[in-house]
Formats: C-alpha cells, sequence, structure tokens
C-alpha cells in the first residue's frame, strides 16, 4: 500500500532542500556581516571627523572674536575659550547690550568611546601632549585608543 496514488504530485520540501536552503542563507549572513561592521566603523568614523572640525571652527571662532576685541578676553587665556562648556553657554558681547554669542548647541558624544569626553590641549601645552594644562582649550581630540580603518590613530585626528 502506497501513502499517496501514483502519479500524484508531491507537496512540500524535502530535508536535503531545506538544509541547503538554510546553510546559502548562512553563507550570506557570514559574509554580510564583516561588510555591515566595516561600514559603521566608517560611519563613527566620518561622523569622529564632522564632530572634530565643528568644534575646532568654534574654538576659532571664539579666538576671532577676542582677537576682534568682541570677547572679554582673561588673562593667560591668550584669547581661546576656557573650557569647552563656554562655547556652549556663549559669552556676552563686549558693546552689545542683553546679546549673547553661543558657539555650539552642545558638546558632542565622541562616536568611538561614546561618551561626551573629549581631550583637551591649550595654547602653552606641547603639540602632541596628552595631559591639559588647564589655561585654555587650543584644540581637541578624541580619547579613544582605537585605530581607524586608514591605520592611524584616533587621538591623532
Amino acid at each position: 500500500m502506497s501513502p499517496r496514488p501514483t502519479g500524484a504530485r508531491s507537496r512540500g520540501f524535502t530535508v536535503v532542500e531545506l538544509a541547503v536552503v538554510c546553510s546559502m542563507i548562512a553563507i550570506l549572513t557570514a559574509m554580510a556581516i564583516p561588510v555591515a561592521k566595516y561600514s559603521m566603523k566608517r560611519q563613527n568614523e566620518m561622523e569622529l571627523r564632522y564632530d572634530l572640525r565643528m568644534m575646532r571652527d568654534a574654538i576659532d571662532k571664539y579666538k576671532q572674536y577676542a582677537d576682534a576685541g568682541l570677547v572679554q578676553v582673561q588673562i593667560g587665556s591668550e584669547g581661546y575659550p576656557a573650557d569647552l562648556q563656554t562655547l556652549v553657554d556663549g559669552v556676552d558681547l563686549i558693546g552689545q547690550l542683553n546679546k549673547k554669542q553661543k558657539f555650539l548647541r552642545r558638546i558632542p558624544i565622541d562616536p568611538m568611546s561614546k561618551k561626551a569626553e573629549w581631550g583637551l590641549r591649550s595654547y602653552q601645552d606641547e603639540p602632541e601632549s596628552t595631559s591639559w594644562g588647564g589655561q585654555n582649550v587650543y584644540d581637541v581630540y578624541s580619547l579613544s585608543a582605537g585605530r581607524a580603518t586608514d591605520g592611524t590613530y584616533y587621538k591623532d585626528w
């Protein structure tokens, strides 16, 4: 006795067919994961470059205002902001009543370390210094010890 009549079409998939399809999906997934990780890393690197450029532009703009005499400069600051929060809080412009100039909306989060902490250098520090003198903020850098896709360290950007 045959379970199905002769000439009748079978329905469904065999175990072999299902195993082949599952193995093909696993291979494609295994190939896609490294590509996705690389894409995420590149996206974070682009965000880091943007954040550094934005903060450095804000520092430069503050310096321009200080050199033009529009911002009250503290002695020893060389016309640079005291800290990054000063760029967010803003400063009162000299000669303009109730006019506050802000240079940043917020301190960005470092996409590599996932913290809103940045390495700072003052004008008086050495160019490659990793400890902040505290007099002013002349430059910012990432505190991440990781390497970029081009082989450079994020802290050197």
